[in-house]
């Protein structure tokens, strides 16, 4: 390589220096966050290796895809999206237009679940999940992650987000307890689960527009239109899943910030009965869990 070959390659300190510039100057509003994770992504680099690293010279293909991506970063689009995948609870999860990113709240609907799963497979039964609306998978896989001897089943009206879930559970080594199916809700679905999960759509049609643009953009709209009052998967949820559990089954959901209330009525009506309700990182309602009245 020629001297001026040479002088004109960028180091990663450079790069990284350029594309926190750039995002705060479009006023990003987590600049140094995303320019670490997307700079450390596209350069094939951990965290660490971003920092330890930085004098060496960066390859340039790989540079080249940084600057493209700093395009697509101030035009809105998600880091994730960009990078095509996104970590949720320990898992490698690809993303597809057809799915929702999955965020950190959601992480505390696994939490709150686990513990349930754990309990009734110390009585010696193989424990069967549903997750409906499953997207990249993300809650189903965790799930199953967390309890070996769990199988489950997502469930999705999205061909494209089935493919998803589908190579997410073969990246991460579940596609031997994991089903993906095309159901409007329970339509193709047969039970009993000792765990039906699901983070809906919950957004009233009303207020999508409000959003910020890395969601309206980017984000499916089925995915979040939860008709005109937020509440039509619930109460399609609702309505049927006392049929397709199991008598000491569970039904945990993700719910808007606003909504227990609501959300608890519907449920009480079809004969359910609250068992817990969780807060999220902003300490707004986030997760309910319900189960047959005795």
């Amino acid at each position: 390589m020629s001297d001026r070959g040479k002088q004109a390659m960028r180091t990663v300190s450079q790069i990284l220096a350029e594309v926190r510039r750039r995002f705060a100057e479009g006023g990003i509003e987590e600049a140094a966050t995303d320019a670490r994770v997307l700079t450390a992504g596209l350069l094939g680099l951990s965290s660490t290796e971003l920092i330890i690293r930085g004098g060496e010279a960066a390859d340039e293909e790989r540079a080249r895809l940084v600057d493209a991506a700093i395009v697509r970063r101030l035009a809105h689009e998600p880091v994730h999206r960009i990078l095509g995948e996104r970590e949720f609870y320990g898992l490698s999860l690809s993303l597809s237009p057809e799915t929702l990113e999955p965020r950190p709240d959601t992480e505390i609907l696994v939490d709150t679940v686990a513990p349930y799963l754990r309990r009734l497979a110390t009585d010696g039964e193989r424990i069967h999940i549903l997750d409906m609306g499953t997207g990249t998978g993300a809650i189903c896989l965790a799930l199953l992650n967390e309890c070996p001897e769990a199988s489950g089943i997502g469930s999705d009206i999205s061909v494209d987000a089935l493919r998803t879930a589908q190579a997410n559970a073969e990246r991460n080594g579940l596609q031997g307890r994991f089903q993906a199916v095309r159901s409007n809700w329970f339509e193709n679905i047969a039970g009993p689960f000792h765990a039906i999960v699901s983070n809906p759509p919950y957004i009233a049609s009303s207020v999508i527009h409000n959003l910020a643009p890395e969601v309206t953009k980017f984000d499916p709209v089925a995915a979040l239109d939860g008709g005109a009052d937020g509440l039509d998967a619930y109460t399609a949820i609702a309505k049927d899943a006392a049929r397709f559990l199991q008598s000491n089954g569970i039904v945990g959901l993700e719910i808007g910030y606003d909504q227990r209330a609501s959300v608890t009525a519907l449920f009480e009506h079809e004969g359910f009965t609250l068992l817990e309700s969780v807060k999220d990182y902003g300490l707004n309602d986030r997760v309910l869990v319900f189960a047959l009245a005795r």
